[in-house]
């Protein structure tokens, strides 16, 4: 089969490995019907250096069930599904309490050992809680928005929505999402999901914030830093905001975040942090009663509501892809999202 692998700073390439296998009978091989490239992806993508091994690259994937292991009773072949972004047995305690993603038995993509979802085959772990069927659906006949939205789930729009949803977002509040890529409105549209009344978008790029208009921002903010916070502040009449949504993970952003909340306000971070240490004293957290919340989307938790939502059209989060190349393309796609000329890219296999 073809797979993605990253070597270094901007080295992405599509190499022929052998066909991923049953290992453990709670495994499921599934052939990707669509996947696509993160913004997290980038991270690595930015390497100044190289890893001295490739890294299999991909976490996001709907497909069709290929072949399953003994144990494997929620899925069948021939099942089309959803894969979350990470591994769990969706049975263990910490996946009772909806904390997926501290799975006692879960895990990552992208490793030697499971190999990455940009690819034509993968091996998911734990298929009867890392998998979930899409009921009604044909995968050869769907149209591309429905496979979009349907992508979505695997990631993006519900990292957005645990986001907000970490931050108990309210009807009639004031929320401000920080970051105009894909996780970002995806956080303004679970946000106008909730009810908030105001949904300030913080955001460079206009085909991008316009974007977050159509889903429910009521201003957008272009720029950064202390003028950023300042005009943040002027549109809360300097009561600042409710809630603050950071979908960018770089420090400036956190800073802005602090900068920006309310009094007794919450701060939900879901861009993956780039940075160790964050100021939490009298000046950014303490000082205001604020709280500080988020982390890795446990998208199991809310895969089978949000695709129910997307059956019934009630949310169209697949508008975030705007570029579709073949997987044997990854690597301009990979370019066209750290050049800002896509928004998100999906894989055709």
């Amino acid at each position: 089969m073809k797979a993605t692998f990253l070597y270094g700073h901007g080295d992405v390439r599509v190499e022929t490995v052998p066909d991923p296998k049953i290992i453990y009978s709670t495994d499921a091989i599934v052939r990707a019907t669509r996947s696509c490239v993160c913004g997290s992806d980038l991270h690595g993508y930015h390497a100044t250096e190289g890893f001295g091994e490739a890294r299999p690259m991909g976490h996001e994937l709907i497909g069709v069930v290929e072949e399953v292991g003994a144990e494997v009773t929620n899925v069948k072949p021939g099942d089309f599904v959803i894969a979350p972004f990470a591994f769990q047995d969706n049975t263990c305690i910490f996946c009772q309490e909806g904390i997926h993603t501290s799975c006692i038995h879960g895990g990552w993509y992208g490793t030697p050992e499971i190999g990455g979802l940009q690819a034509e085959l993968a091996q998911i772990p734990q298929a009867n809680g890392s998998l979930v069927k899409v009921p009604g659906v044909n995968p050869d006949t769907a149209d591309e928005p429905l496979l979009a939205s349907l992508l979505t789930l695997s990631d993006v729009y519900l990292t957005g929505y645990h986001a907000a949803f970490m931050a108990q977002v309210k009807p009639g509040q004031t929320v401000t999402v920080i970051g105009d890529g894909a996780v970002g409105l995806s956080a303004v549209l679970a946000s106008k999901q909730m009810g908030a009344e105001q949904i300030i978008l913080m955001g460079r790029h206009k085909d991008r914030t316009d974007l977050g208009v159509e889903w429910g921002a009521t201003n957008v903010i272009a720029d950064r830093g202390e003028d950023g916070v300042s005009q943040v502040m002027d549109l809360t009449n300097g009561e600042g905001s409710h809630v603050v949504l950071e979908a960018v993970g770089h420090m400036p952003a956190y800073e802005q975040a602090y900068g920006i909340v309310r009094p007794g306000g919450v701060i939900s971070r879901v861009g993956v942090p780039q940075y160790e240490e964050a100021p939490i004293g009298f000046g950014s957290l303490f000082g205001k009663n604020a709280r500080l919340t988020g982390g890795p989307a446990p998208v199991r938790a809310y895969l089978e509501p949000a695709i129910k939502d997307v059956l019934e059209g009630k949310i169209n989060p697949g508008l975030v892809f705007d570029r579709t190349v073949a997987l044997d393309e990854v690597a301009a796609g990979y370019a066209a999202m750290d050049s800002r000329e896509a928004l998100k890219v999906m894989l055709r296999p």
